[in-house]
């Protein structure tokens, strides 16, 4: 009662509500909300599985793994590539309005297309070093360092390039960020799309037969899960930078292509 008096007490209390009129404005809250709600779903799960799913299964006995796995990660696997794609999509969307913008400064709206493809390009070329690094192989090729340190190599190498591609004195700092960020996301996408979810579905197909038939997994179901296990493992890494960046982008302007 006390609160109902109050509040109609004192007006200015009452919220109020003016959504914005503009398509332009709404449409890139709505690709914000779904990038983040997608986003969450993808990365939530890309963190399950290298923190608490991997762990577990090692500890698990063969059998307890060959029942549980087949019902357990197609879902898993359902929402993790679905989830990846649609974050990648929007966040594509969400990027071109922000070259757009930044063209229309400069004068010039066919930098849009230059821009992208350039992104496109850069990070296409250095997802090539990527996968090759992410492989099984044997001797010091096998090695955590030389596979670290070749991928930050990889990456910063890309990131520099994208950067000195995109740059100008009408370029944004959202847009240099997110040509970081949205490049490290899109080898992500390719991660998941590319290795991960072709392992997968051998992995689960081989689980199931063996649990319905009591036949042992193939020999080469060994050399797939590390396959899968370092491509899961270089996503977790690079999912750091891409979400500093993307968060740079909107609230750390830090980014620039000319001396301030």
């Amino acid at each position: 009662m006390i609160f109902y008096l109050l509040t109609f007490s004192f007006p200015e209390w009452r919220p109020h509500f003016a959504f914005l009129d503009t398509a332009h404005a709404n449409e890139m809250m709505a690709l914000r909300w779904l990038h983040l709600i997608f986003g969450i779903i993808w990365i939530g799960l890309l963190y399950f599985f290298n923190l608490v799913l991997t762990p577990a299964m090692r500890k698990c006995d063969p059998q307890l793994r060959i029942k549980i796995y087949p019902q357990l990660m197609p879902g898993a696997m359902g929402w993790f590539r679905s989830s990846a794609l649609v974050t990648v999509l929007v966040g594509m969307r969400y990027f071109s309005i922000h070259l757009a913008a930044d063209a229309n400064l400069a004068g010039d709206r066919s930098l849009t297309g230059k821009w992208f493809a350039w992104w496109l390009v850069v990070w296409l070329a250095a997802y090539v070093f990527i996968y090759a690094l992410q492989l099984p192989a044997k001797g010091i090729l096998d090695s955590a360092w030389v596979r670290m340190i070749g991928i930050s190599v990889v990456v910063v190498a890309a990131s520099w390039l994208v950067l000195a591609l995109n740059g100008g004195p009408h370029v944004s700092n959202a847009h240099l960020a997110i040509s970081v960020g949205g490049g490290l996301g899109f080898i992500m996408l390719l991660n998941t799309w590319g290795v991960i979810w072709r392992v997968q579905k051998r992995l689960i197909a081989w689980a199931r037969t063996s649990g319905e038939q009591g036949v042992p997994m193939p020999p080469e179901a060994e050399q797939l899960m590390r396959w899968n296990y370092l491509t899961a493992r270089t996503s977790f890494w690079l999912s750091f930078p891409m979400l500093f960046f993307m968060g740079a982008a909107g609230h750390y302007p830090f980014l620039s292509t000319i001396a301030r």
